[in-house]
């Protein structure tokens, strides 16, 4: 291609390739996302994680669908409750799911059950238990699959379906689908739920910051805390 102008940064050259990304996605259904993102991505070059939580089966059932050979991280802080293992267990093999475990670091990870900085250090805690266990693992992948949706909080309504987020781009393919459409969808499909969600749980993750209520409103009630920062950018680190 014949050039008038000066290439363009490398970076600046990033930038618009996601919005070419964006662009080309939006008009799709999740599962015609989902087969689409491996024309431009080896499946090796991929990583999908999930907390396998109350919303999580949606997407678990749409990749075990269009690419049931992706692997998916689960990142094992230790604190999950024991429902949400149970509940990992059947869905990995009532879907055909390949099941990684990511632990955090021992030594470390004790330390935050010793001195419970959950309840005055919770930003921290997630920081060893999650963040960080998952950074060699990104570094390892050029696309991250999440199953954000734009109405679960303030930050994620800011998003995008492709994000550049530090050394990765993020890949959200259920981010612009209404709960009303999510909850009407799930309804047609029968599917295993998370038996926390019965009990009145809208949201469950760790069971020290975890508390019964609609949505994520019992995920660290009680404080301004909404995410434990794998996604928000300021606990990623930025290009240079």
């Amino acid at each position: 291609m014949k050039h008038t102008l000066p290439l363009a940064p490398v970076r600046t050259w990033r930038d618009r390739s996601i919005e070419l990304l964006n662009d080309l996605f939006a008009p799709l259904s999740v599962g015609e996302r989902i087969t689409q993102l491996y024309k431009y991505f080896k499946e090796e070059e991929v990583l999908f994680t999930s907390s396998f939580g109350t919303k999580s089966i949606f997407l678990l059932h749409q990749m075990a669908q269009f690419r049931p050979t992706q692997k998916v991280h689960f990142l094992d802080t230790t604190y999950h409750f024991p429902e949400t293992i149970t509940y990992k267990d059947q869905v990995s093999t009532a879907l055909g799911l390949e099941v990684i475990d990511i632990v955090p670091d021992p030594v470390q990870n004790a330390l935050t059950r010793e001195e419970q900085w959950w309840e005055a250090h919770p930003r921290m805690c997630c920081s060893i238990n999650k963040v960080a266990p998952l950074e060699p693992v990104k570094a390892q992948h050029k696309v991250w699959i999440s199953g954000l949706m734009a109405f679960q909080t303030d930050f994620r309504s800011r998003l995008n379906i492709f994000e550049k987020q530090g050394d990765i781009v993020k890949f959200h393919p259920l981010i612009d689908l209404e709960e009303v459409a999510f909850r009407q969808t799930m309804e047609t499909l029968d599917l295993p739920q998370h038996p926390l969600l019965a009990c009145g749980y809208g949201s469950v993750g760790c069971t020290h910051c975890t508390a019964k209520g609609e949505g994520r409103a019992g995920r660290w009630k009680g404080s301004a805390k909404t995410e434990c920062g794998l996604h928000p950018r300021y606990f990623v680190q930025k290009e240079q």
